[in-house]
C-alpha cells in the first residue's frame, strides 16, 4: 500500500512540475537509479530474508499416526525424552541433545516423524528445505539460518513453550561437504553458520531447539555436522516390513470403504519392497479404481490392480497385433511356469496387457520378506528369467 503511494505521488508531482516548465530529466535519472538499486537489494533477498523464517505449522500429529517404523520411532522417543525431561537430566550431568538426523530411502516417513516429535514434545514446530538458504549472492543463507533460529525462539516464548523444533528436510543440498561446491561460496558460509548456531546453543537456554534433518543422501553430509555435539542422533527410517505394511495400509484404508473380500495381510504380501508413500498411493489408486467402476465399496480386485499400477504404471491402449501378443502370450506363460514349477504359489499375476514400458508381465509374490539371498534362490530366479528366452 505505501509503494503504491509513494509512486503516485511521485508521477503527480513529475507532472505537476513538468507543467510548471522545469526541466525534470535529472529527476528522472535519480528516480530510474533508485529503482534499480531496489530491485538488486530485493533480489538478493536482503529485504525478505527478514522475513525469512521457515513454515510453522500447527501439529496435531502424533507417532500413533505413523503406521509401522517400531525402532526408528523407539530411538526418537527416547531422544525426546532428554528435551521433555530437562530438569532430570540436569541433574544427572546429561548435555542436552542438539540435533536428530533421519536418514532412508524416499517416502520413509521422516517428515511424518519430524512432526510426530515436535507434538511429542508439546514444541513450536518450524519446517524449511535446504534449497531456500542457497541464493547466488554470498551472505543470503547464513542470514537466513540466523533468522530461522531467531525466530524460532522468539515463537516458543510467545506461546510460552519450553521447546522449538527445527526441522530441514533434504538437509544434504545445505549441508554437504564444505570444498565440494568449488565455484560458490554460499555453500560453504551457509552451513558455517548453521554449525555456530548449533555449536552456540547454551544449556542454560530459556528455549531449548533441537535441530531435525532429513536426508536419504547422508554420505554427502560434512563430517563437522554429523559429528556428536551437533547431531548427536541418527536415525535409520527404512522401508517397512511385512507386519509394518499391513500397520500402514490399516492406517490409510480407515477412512475407506472396503469390501468383506479384502485382505490387507495378502496386499502387503505383494507389496516388498514399497515404502509408506508408496503404500498411501496403492490405497488411493485402488479408491480411485473403485469410483471408475461405480463400486460403493473398494474389492480386493481394485487393491491387487492398484498394486500393478503403483509397481508398473497406468495402462497404455497400445495394442499389439494378434502374432506379437501370441509371442507375449508364450514368453510371459513360460516365466510363469517355471516359477510355479520351481515355487508353487509364488505367481500372483499373469497379463499380457501394455502397462508402463512393458507389454506383458508375470508379478511374483515372495513367501517372506527376503534380505539375504542364497545361492539356491539366485539359480532359481535366473531359470526364471530364462523361461522367457525358451
Amino acid at each position: 500500500m505505501i509503494r503504491e503511494l509513494c509512486l503516485g505521488v511521485s508521477i503527480a508531482l513529475l507532472i505537476f512540475l513538468t507543467m510548471m516548465g522545469q526541466n525534470v530529466i535529472p529527476l528522472l535519472l535519480l528516480a530510474g537509479l533508485g529503482f534499480m538499486l531496489y530491485m538488486l537489494i530485493d533480489r538478493k533477498g536482503l529485504t525478505g530474508s527478514a522475513n525469512f523464517a521457515g513454515y510453522t505449522q500447527q501439529v496435531n500429529f502424533t507417532f500413533d499416526d505413523i503406521g509401522g517404523q517400531a525402532p526408528a520411532k523407539q530411538e526418537l522417543k527416547e531422544a525426546l525424552d532428554f528435551v521433555l525431561h530437562a530438569g532430570k537430566i540436569k541433574e544427572m550431568g546429561i548435555r542436552p541433545l542438539k540435533g536428530i538426523l533421519l536418514t532412508g530411502p524416499p517416502g520413509t516417513g521422516k517428515t511424518l516423524l519430524a512432526k510426530a516429535a515436535a507434538s511429542y514434545t508439546r514444541s513450536v514446530f518450524l519446517a524449511t528445505s535446504g534449497s531456500e538458504f542457497i541464493e547466488v549472492y554470498a551472505g543470503v543463507g547464513a542470514q537466513r539460518v540466523r533468522q530461522l533460529f531467531k525466530t524460532a525462539k522468539e515463537r516458543a516464548q510467545k506461546e510460552k513453550k519450553d521447546g522449538a523444533i527445527i526441522f530441514v528436510d533434504e538437509i544434504d543440498v545445505l549441508g554437504s561437504k564444505r570444498g565440494s561446491n568449488t565455484g560458490h561460496l554460499e555453500y560453504d558460509q551457509t552451513l558455517n553458520q548453521l554449525l555456530v548456531e548449533m555449536d552456540g546453543l547454551r544449556h542454560d537456554d530459556k528455549v531449548r531447539i533441537l535441530v531435525v534433518g532429513a536426508t536419504n543422501r547422508e554420505d554427502m553430509l560434512d563430517p563437522a555436522l554429523t559429528r556428536p555435539g551437533r547431531f548427536d542422533r541418527i536415525v535409520r527410517v527404512d522401508l517397512p516390513d511385512k507386519a509394518a505394511r499391513k500397520s500402514i495400509l490399516e492406517i490409510h484404508c480407515r477412512n475407506k470403504p472396503l469390501a468383506d473380500d479384502v485382505s490387507l495381510e495378502d496386499i502387503a504380501r505383494e507389496s516388498f519392497g514399497f515404502s509408506g508413500a508408496h503404500l498411501e498411493s496403492l490405497a488411493n489408486e485402488a479408491a480411485i479404481l473403485a469410483l471408475r467402476e461405480k463400486s460403493p465399496v473398494i474389492h480386493q480386485s481394485h487393491l491387487k490392480e492398484a498394486v500393478d499400477k503403483v509397481m508398473m504404471g497406468e495402462k497404455i491402449d497400445r495394442r499389439p497385433n494378434d502374432e506379437e501378443r501370441y509371442r507375449i502370450a508364450v514368453h510371459e506363460t513360460g516365466h510363469a511356469l517355471i516359477s510355479e514349477f520351481l515355487r508353487k504359489g509364488s505367481v500372483s499375476h499373469l497379463t499380457v496387457t501394455t502397462r508402463g514400458r512393458a507389454l506383458g508381465y508375470v508379478r511374483s509374490v515372495p513367501e517372506d520378506d527376503l534380505y539375504l539371498y542364497t545361492k539356491e534362490h539366485l539359480e532359481e530366479q535366473i531359470q526364471i528369467c530364462l523361461a522367457g528366452a525358451a
